[in-house]
């Protein structure tokens, strides 16, 4: 399957894969380039149909859900609909082969996503979610988790499309009368305290960064790279469009999709 890639990209991607093998606590922060590639679209895109006058960054306001919460409720149970038949692609299913195969060896791989989809989880993979998740609500007033409105209770056992509940009408909090909210982090809202700490912490200890599909270009995530780099890690950077960024050691310039089967290939027979 090396033989696709120019000899470039070939080249590139062994070296990545001996650095890799060669190195016990690895670092991987996914951003909304791989979850594109199961076909969702990203955060930026432009919106469509009902929702084409609006922009994104005006209904994932905590001010937008105080001014008009039914607008940013129907919203997200749009965007519910949007994911609810996406499935993870081949990154997401070699991110999660190879973090089953370090359970056997001496490398930590610690996993960091900055989508709100499931598709890491569905793959198998455990992840540190920065941004919250699409699935999970909670009041907006006592923050207290509502448990009935998660993906696991939209969806009955076969998980069918059809089964998922994407009703728009507000809902109580049974606690506090509060509105339900989607346990997003929203503009203006701080990263959750205990995953953020997570994720500094793996990024400050690992001896390989990887960004994959990330612009590098959102903070706080995107000081996570350069963490790594002060503390002596190498950065590798696996994006079909790489960032200008110079702390990059490695670059990958292909869909994580065609990367990660072929990386991780080459890592496990090392």
């Amino acid at each position: 399957m090396l033989a696709e890639l120019s000899p470039a990209l070939t080249a590139e991607v062994q070296r990545a894969a001996k650095l890799l093998a060669s190195k016990q606590r690895i670092c991987l922060l996914t951003g909304a380039g791989i979850s594109a590639e199961s076909g969702i679209p990203t955060f930026r895109d432009k919106q469509t149909g009902l929702w084409e006058n609006y922009a994104a960054e005006d209904l994932a306001t905590p001010d937008a859900f105080a001014r008009d919460p039914k607008l940013v409720w129907s919203w997200y149970q749009w965007r519910r609909q949007l994911v609810a038949d996406k499935t993870p692609n081949p990154a997401h299913d070699a991110l999660a082969q190879w973090q089953y195969h370090t359970q056997s060896s001496d490398q930590q791989l610690t996993l960091i996503t900055q989508n709100v989809d499931d598709l890491h989880e569905q793959a198998g993979s455990t992840v540190i979610h920065l941004h919250g998740n699409l699935w999970r609500n909670r009041c907006s007033q006592c923050e207290t988790p509502y448990q009935s409105q998660s993906r696991d209770s939209y969806s009955s056992e076969d998980s069918s499309e059809d089964s998922i509940d994407f009703n728009e009408g507000l809902i109580d909090c049974p606690h506090c009368d509060g509105y339900i909210r989607p346990d997003i982090v929203w503009f203006g809202e701080s990263l959750p305290a205990q995953a953020w700490q997570a994720a500094e912490e793996a990024a400050a200890n690992c001896e390989v960064f990887i960004s994959i599909g990330t612009s590098s270009l959102v903070y706080p995530a995107a000081g996570l790279a350069q963490l790594a780099k002060q503390n002596g890690a190498k950065i590798i950077e696996i994006n079909p469009d790489p960032t200008p960024n110079t702390i990059v050691d490695i670059t990958l310039a292909e869909k994580a999709g065609v990367i990660m089967p072929l990386l991780i290939q080459q890592i496990t027979a090392l």
